[in-house]
């Protein structure tokens, strides 16, 4: 379960508040088993994060305001941030069908964006892609 490096062109954070190798608790629930998790920090990046709503590329059910995708993960993005209701088209392949989909800007945020390393019954998730700062507290 690795996440893979970071999109390219992504900017690393200069002054993140959780700098890589830091041991964090994670409070999104993005994920079963996340919210509460002990989590190492493996990347922080200055960029715009989206949450988005899509219909799977491979049939299935819609996917409504997941967290998160950055601007380096859509297709030919133009400027950010990007306003709510763009329609857009994902490059990302974090879940089955996200990658191709089309999608729709829910919201926005120019917070620093982490990738994290944690476990979750007992499977170690790598450069999982992403929590931004305000789902982050110290461990």
């Amino acid at each position: 379960m690795d996440g893979g490096p970071a999109p390219e062109g992504m900017a690393p954070a200069e002054d993140p508040e959780f700098p890589i190798g830091r041991e964090v608790t994670l409070t999104a629930d993005h994920m079963e088993g996340m919210e509460g998790a002990t989590a190492t920090i493996s990347g922080a990046f200055d960029t715009t994060t989206y949450s988005v709503s899509f219909t799977p590329t491979d049939g299935g059910d819609p996917v409504t305001d997941h967290k998160w995708v950055v601007h380096e993960e859509l297709e030919n993005p133009g400027e950010a941030p990007l306003a709510e209701g763009t329609e857009v088209a994902i490059t990302a392949d974090h879940m089955e069908g996200m990658q191709g989909a089309e999608a729709t800007i829910d919201s926005a945020t120019e917070e620093t964006v982490y990738m994290v390393d944690y476990e979750v019954d007992g499977m170690m998730m790598t450069n999982h892609k992403w929590v931004v700062e305000s789902e982050i507290e110290p461990a």
